[in-house]
Order: C-alpha cells, then sequence, then structure tokens
C-alpha cells in the first residue's frame, strides 16, 4: 500500500497527473473540510460563495449505497498508511459528490461505472460490490486497474476506475491532510547567511564585522535595511 501512495505522489510532483488536477477541480479550494469551504470565505467571489452554497444546497448527487461503494474505491486508491490517513479520512466521498454537482457531465460516467462495478461484483461474487469482503473487491479492481493488462470487456470498468482515480487523487491531495502528506511547503523564507566562505575567498573579499551584524544576523533578517543619503548603510 506505501509503494502505491508513493507512486502517486511522484506522479503528482513529476506532473504527470496535473491535467487531471486541472480538469477535476478548478474552482475547488484546498480545505481541510469541503462543505466548509464551500461556504467560507477563501478568496471566492459572491456570485462564487451563492454557488457554492446552491450546490451544497441542491442535494447529494448519488445515494446512500452509491457514496458507500465510492468510499471504497477512493480509500482502495489511497489507504491510510502510518504517516497520513486515508481518502475517505480527507473527505474525499464528498470531494467527489460536490465535483459532480459543479461539474454534471461527470455524473452518468461515475453512476454508470457505479452499476458495472455492481454488475460485475454480482457476476462473480452474488453481491453488489460493497457487500463482498475486501479480497474480492481487490480481484475485481486489479482486473480495472492496470489498462495495459486489462481484458477487451474489462475496458468499462477500466474507464470507470481511472475516472475513480483521478477524481481521488484530485480530492486527497487538495486537502489540508493531502497537502501535508504531500510535502508541498509553498513560499516560505528561507535563511541567508551570505557568500560561502571559500567563495570569498577566492575572490580576495570578505565580510567586514559590521556588514556581518548589519546584514547577516539572522534574527534581523525580518528588519528593512536604512541607508543615509550618501549609501552608507545603517541599519
Amino acid at each position: 500500500m506505501m509503494d502505491r501512495r508513493e507512486t502517486l505522489k511522484s506522479l503528482l510532483l513529476g506532473g504527470m497527473a496535473a491535467g487531471a488536477l486541472v480538469s477535476c477541480a478548478e474552482d475547488v479550494a484546498v480545505q481541510e473540510e469541503l462543505p466548509k469551504a464551500a461556504l467560507g470565505d477563501y478568496g471566492r467571489t459572491e456570485k462564487e460563495k451563492e454557488r457554492d452554497a446552491e450546490l451544497l444546497e441542491s442535494g447529494p448527487s448519488f445515494t446512500t449505497e452509491e457514496l458507500e461503494t465510492i468510499a471504497i474505491l477512493c480509500d482502495i486508491i489511497l489507504p491510510a498508511t502510518s504517516s497520513a490517513g486515508s481518502a475517505t479520512d480527507a473527505d474525499v466521498p464528498d470531494f467527489i459528490d460536490f465535483i459532480v454537482r459543479d461539474m454534471p457531465y461527470h455524473q452518468v460516467p461515475v453512476k454508470g461505472g457505479l452499476m458495472w462495478l455492481n454488475t460485475e461484483s454480482n457476476k462473480r461474487f452474488g453481491k453488489v460490490f460493497k457487500d463482498i469482503d475486501n479480497s474480492e473487491q481487490i480481484k475485481i479492481v486489479d482486473d480495472i486497474a492496470y489498462p495495459d493488462r486489462a481484458t477487451p470487456e474489462k475496458l468499462p470498468g477500466v474507464k470507470f476506475f481511472n475516472k475513480m482515480r483521478d477524481l481521488t487523487l484530485t480530492g486527497y491531495f487538495t486537502s489540508k491532510m493531502g497537502i501535508k502528506d504531500l510535502g508541498y511547503q509553498g513560499n516560505s523564507p528561507n535563511v541567508w547567511d551570505g557568500v560561502p566562505a571559500d567563495v570569498l575567498k577566492e575572490h580576495d573579499m570578505e565580510y567586514t564585522p559590521e556588514w556581518i551584524a548589519k546584514c547577516l544576523d539572522v534574527s534581523k533578517r525580518m528588519d528593512t535595511a536604512k541607508w543615509d543619503d550618501d549609501g552608507n548603510l545603517l541599519t
């Protein structure tokens, strides 16, 4: 399970999944909980906030049973590890429900895929997907998770699983938990302690104690330098 998560993180960091992230979540903010995010103030215009509220009040896109199945798939794709929660811990099913409301063209492929999944499960194990045990669920998923190995009759399932994988990755890695798991730091101040001593020596230069005290004191790195009219550094 850990190898799978690390592989997915590598794909994201390498930019290979960027298209999926953009296409699935153009207007979704990085938030810990989607319902709160959709109503919160995180840079949205008033019209965007009104639309978010309308979408949340419009009712779920899926039945309870469908959401249970989506949750199972999400956690198969991104299970919990010793260092990070699962997709459902990050409320990814809620995210997918919201995305389908916001982008209705996802509804038919997802609902159709869930029907295909249940049909396949009934045919092989006599129960819908959410009611079979985990080992049986994995057997079905293994048949549709690797497009190059899938048989022709499994191609509808492959297409569905690809979409679910994209939605799950987008939902997880745009959540607070997923950003932390990804290790993304964003823009953050660093500490510059000057040109390395060996480089200065190579050019027969050195910092004077005055410059070191005024310019390379890490405790003063947020202070704004002040100069006199002659161009001399004051502080």
